[in-house]
């Protein structure tokens, strides 16, 4: 029985991922292959490093209390459907509407994504490689964010519905199990003359899917039973319990392509927001030389504390 418990715990516990490893790494990746020359050439050179830093913002979880609120945006709590209109589209706007206390504690995603925009483009006129590559990773991942439908809901893991441990389903276990049947190549990036409107455009469209994760996951599960719905699978030195085969195969179906959809978007949207940063900061020559890998030393003791510490604030 204790050994049970113990798995069940892990199981539950490493439920919970973000788009997960494969997706961030994913995402950051194959927006590199969206920039028009001669951004591209930069960015190609670096792709490693961005494809590895894709997930530093979650390690920063460990160590920053401020970190957790710029991955969702609670649109539950200001509005009930689409369109999101009454949320201010700037933070300060927001801040003097709602007081700042309730704007950080139901999240910041797309507001945030303007202050990395900034930051990023401020790297580029300083011509600061190590900043460009560690805003450009970290933008990637908000970005990535803001396209989940359960970062976009109080209900984030299911747990005022029953369905606890939706939230890694589906941008997790979903596309690790079949993003070989993903087509992820959408174009050339291009230039942003409204990318504050970008940002909340892709915000609202996964506020828009919320309903849809939620029923099309109680429907399908209404057609198994727990023990076909789960299974359990070994992990490193760790069995965990997870769904099975069968059941995210029929959720998968059910969604249609929303998941590989809302990848194309994040992809394309970074591939654009690098390339609006660039072209902003006056289109500055980059070096086609590789950097070496050199964590600031917040990112070093939040990678350290990732493997024995607890997250600071909401996990999802």
């Amino acid at each position: 029985m204790r050994l049970l418990v113990c798995i069940l715990f892990l199981g539950n516990t490493l439920l919970l991922n973000g788009w997960g490893f494969y997706g961030h790494k994913k995402i950051n990746e194959t927006a590199v292959y969206t920039l028009p020359k001669p951004l591209f050439g930069f960015y190609k050179v670096h792709v490693e490093y961005l494809t590895k830093h894709a997930t530093d913002a979650d390690n920063r979880r460990y160590v920053v209390a401020e970190e957790a609120c710029r991955h969702y945006l609670d649109g539950d709590h200001y509005e009930h459907s689409i369109p999101l209109d009454t949320i201010p589209r700037f933070y300060k706007d927001a801040c003097l509407k709602y007081t700042e206390d309730t704007v950080l504690a139901h999240g910041i995603v797309p507001w945030h994504i303007q202050t990395m925009m900034y930051r990023l483009t401020e790297a580029f006129k300083a011509k600061d490689i190590q900043k460009i590559l560690k805003y450009s990773a970290d933008l990637g991942h908000y970005i990535g964010d803001c396209h989940v439908p359960l970062h976009a809901t109080s209900n984030y893991n299911g747990q005022q519905t029953k369905q606890y441990g939706i939230h890694a389903l589906w941008e997790s276990r979903l596309p690790e199990l079949f993003n070989a049947d993903y087509d992820l190549f959408t174009g050339l990036a291009l230039y942003q003359e409204h990318p504050v409107t970008a940002t909340w455009k892709a915000f609202e469209q996964s506020f828009g899917l919320v309903d849809s994760v939620l029923k099309t996951e109680k429907i399908v599960s209404g057609k198994f039973t727990d023990d076909l719905k789960y299974a359990f699978e070994i992990k490193g030195n760790a069995t965990i319990k997870v769904y099975s085969q069968e059941f995210c195969e029929a959720y998968h179906i059910a969604l249609g392509n929303m998941v590989e959809e809302r990848m194309r978007a994040s992809i394309i949207m970074l591939g654009s927001f690098w390339y609006t940063c660039w072209v902003n900061a006056g289109q500055p020559d980059l070096p086609n030389m590789p950097l070496a890998d050199q964590p600031d030393e917040e990112q070093k003791k939040a990678n350290e504390l990732k493997e024995k510490g607890k997250m600071i604030g909401r996990e999802e």
